[in-house]
């Protein structure tokens, strides 16, 4: 309920995180039948990297700021959608960008405020649903959907302690309820320990790990790192994030000792 992803906004992990989203939809999208999109920890919607808490951080110059002057590559969708969109995207404008006439998108936020500023974007969108809600009550509420194809976005803010046991029984929970359904959970990578726990207690099939560091992950002060856990990946997922996640190093690295980008598959089908 504290956190306020404005702090954030534009940051190294937002842009691992969204690269990575977009592909995802990329892929599902290949196929005509209608989507289905449930992004459980929403935020508001879209940021303003030039003032308020963004420019008081200053996260954005080592993340998507390095991008923008993209030329064509591995990252020229990512970079495309978000210089079109205006005001730096959340995961909910860049999903809703790429949605087709029958998709539909759920969002679920908990913070009045964020929540507030995201039900005022998409007020007048009949493809959106903005619930204020908790988002890991919502993957029970909300699957299965009515479409059979989707794509579910698990992205807590980790304020809590626990969060790691909960995103393993959010992801169980998730597939359980939709099982044909694409999950996708970011993590932070801290401390080398607390993923290697989270990663030892899922117990599900298919599951993909793509992650990416910029140091050593042994700071737990520090946000050395982040990670995608994706169940159920599209075919052909893991090839076409490989060149993702290496123009993402390239152009993000701090030079620091541990550095890497990675795709590990965590289970087989």
């Amino acid at each position: 309920m504290n956190y306020r992803h404005a702090f954030h906004a534009g940051n190294f992990a937002d842009c691992v995180k969204h690269a990575l989203l977009i592909a995802l939809l990329r892929a599902l999208l290949k196929k005509p039948a209608p989507l289905f999109v449930l992004d459980t920890h929403a935020g508001a919607g879209h940021y303003d990297l030039e003032s308020g808490p963004a420019a008081r951080t200053r996260e954005a110059a080592t993340g998507i700021t390095r991008l923008l002057d993209l030329t064509p590559g591995s990252l020229e969708d990512y970079v495309t959608i978000v210089r079109g969109l205006g005001l730096y995207p959340g995961s909910p404008e860049l999903i809703r960008a790429l949605l087709r006439p029958d998709d539909r998108l759920a969002c679920c936020e908990l913070h009045p405020e964020e929540y507030v500023a995201l039900r005022r974007r998409f007020r007048q969108d009949p493809q959106v649903a903005v619930h204020q809600r908790d988002g890991w009550e919502a993957l029970k509420a909300l699957l299965p959907p009515r479409q059979k194809r989707g794509l579910i976005l698990i992205d807590p803010p980790y304020e809590d302690p626990t969060e790691y046991l909960r995103l393993a029984d959010g992801l169980k929970l998730a597939h359980s309820r939709f099982p044909g359904g694409v999950i996708a959970a970011w993590y932070p990578a801290k401390r080398r320990a607390s993923v290697r726990a989270f990663m030892a207690s899922l117990s599900l099939r298919d599951v993909i790990v793509a992650e990416f560091l910029l140091r050593e992950p042994l700071d737990p002060t520090r946000l050395n790192g982040c990670g995608l856990v994706i169940v159920n990946p599209p075919y052909r997922f893991e090839e076409a994030a490989r060149p993702i996640m290496d123009g993402l190093l390239n152009r993000l690295s701090c030079r620091e000792p541990g550095e890497s980008a990675t795709i590990t598959r965590l289970a087989d089908e």
